[in-house]
């Protein structure tokens, strides 16, 4: 079965021959090869680019282990594309494997200290070149082993453009489920959109190559990326962050909580350093605390969401799925997805008590920027009381500006707005549309 991911699809057919390299990025296992070199192939080949237009190497093959050496792929691209008049599409997957060759024409002694990186050729010299070739159109994937996404994007700075891979959306699992609406929900919820997960039919494999992902691929990544000791730390980091999706925290409860799982402690300083790999690996993402009134962001404390629910459920045994936790961690991934700008809203009121000024927080889920306005949404499993109602709609009501505010509730529900102007919508018709 295959799975379309057209969202991607034709985000790659409008960066075409853009002059810029096209970098796939995301965590690993999401689908980045075959979006690359079956989907947007597929696609071109329908439009007439013939078999012969395309130059595609596979770094982790052995049959292209050579090309690694980035003066061999250079010679291999410039030799594959000298047809005078013939455009080329060159896929490059696993570009990170790539190493870096010394220049031995230069004289290392007479090159100062802080300069003798330059005496290396790197895939960023030998595509920076590439690039500059009008009858190239280069696109290249990574994964997380050696060198992070991250990384690729500023090294290349102007001169690439990034297309940021998730694990399947709703819209993309509902088709393939085979489920009714709710039912496919419930299993988003729990099993995520890995794609091979999504495939798997068996529930008890499903759990297996989840579990093992963060051990065998997500964990083992990281640790030799980063030369780590122990890797007792992250797995107790990851299985906090896990527990705690969509709770308010920082680096020293973090420590604390990986702390108490281990029985052991360990230091802030680690633990940021611990979280900056996890969000360079795509296996979480921060969202920062956004003042609405004062428009100003909070240092202190932030939220972590994980970038996939079945991971993250996996990562604790499938334990503590608290609907709520999930549903928010599903619509913070969905709006970053559609490619918005997402901030964890606050609104600070200050109010008389026995005659002293007391000012209190209400949170709004989340802040979304649009890029042409900002919309307030606030995730609820019901609205089903009065009382729930004005709880839920509180700190929208109190936000002082007139910016769209929606209430996203468990279910199947149409929208619908209230007097005070509040939509209210069911998850699965959010998660199915295409924009807010």
């Amino acid at each position: 079965m295959i799975i379309q991911r057209d969202q991607y699809v034709n985000e790659l057919l409008s960066k075409r021959w853009n002059g810029k390299v096209k970098i796939v990025t995301g965590i690993r296992r999401s689908g980045k090869s075959f979006l690359l070199s079956t989907l947007y192939k597929k696609r071109l080949l329908e439009e007439g680019v013939t078999e012969d237009s395309f130059i595609e190497l596979a770094l982790d093959k052995k049959v292209h282990l050579k090309y690694r050496n980035p003066n061999e792929l250079y010679d291999y691209i410039i030799q594959k594309s000298q047809e005078a008049g013939r455009r080329f599409y060159v896929f490059i997957d696993e570009i990170q494997l790539s190493y870096k060759v010394k220049n031995e024409d230069v004289d290392e002694r007479l090159v100062a200290e802080e300069d003798r990186e330059m005496l290396y050729t790197t895939f960023y010299d030998i595509l920076n070149d590439l690039m500059a070739r009008s009858n190239l159109d280069i696109y290249v994937t990574d994964s997380n082993s050696k060198m992070l996404s991250k990384d690729i994007v500023t090294n290349f700075r102007d001169r690439g453009t990034e297309i940021r891979v998730y694990p399947l959306s709703f819209r993309e699992f509902y088709p393939v489920s085979g489920l009714e609406k709710s039912d496919a929900f419930e299993e988003y919820l729990t099993y995520g959109g890995m794609p091979l997960a999504v495939l798997e039919a068996n529930e008890a494999e499903k759990r297996k190559y989840l579990k093992g992902l963060h051990q065998r691929v997500y964990l083992k990544d990281i640790v030799e990326r980063y030369r780590l000791k122990d890797d007792a730390v992250l797995d107790a980091l990851v299985d906090a962050l896990s527990s705690a999706v969509g709770s308010l925290t920082n680096p020293h409860n973090l420590a604390n909580a990986a702390g108490t799982l281990m029985r052991r402690n360990t230091s802030d300083h680690t633990i940021k350093n611990y979280l900056d790999y996890l969000e360079d690996s795509f296996l979480f993402v921060r969202a920062l605390r956004y003042d609405v009134k004062g428009k100003r962001y909070f240092e202190n404390t932030l939220k972590y969401y994980s970038i996939d629910t079945g991971l993250r459920n996996a990562k604790l045994n499938f334990r503590q799925q608290e609907k709520s936790h999930l549903m928010e961690n599903i619509i913070f991934i969905e709006l970053l997805r559609r490619g918005y700008s997402v901030d964890v809203g606050v609104v600070q009121l200050t109010a008389k008590k026995d005659g002293k000024k007391q000012q209190s927080q209400y949170e709004i889920d989340f802040v979304v920027n649009t890029g042409r306005e900002k919309v307030y949404i606030q995730s609820a499993l019901n609205v089903d009381t009065e009382a729930k109602k004005q709880q839920e709609t509180f700190s929208l009501k109190n936000s002082g500006d007139f910016f769209r505010k929606i209430v996203i509730t468990d279910g199947n529900a149409k929208p619908w707005v209230d007097d005070d102007g509040i939509m209210y919508v069911g998850i699965i018709p959010f998660l199915l549309g295409e924009d807010l």
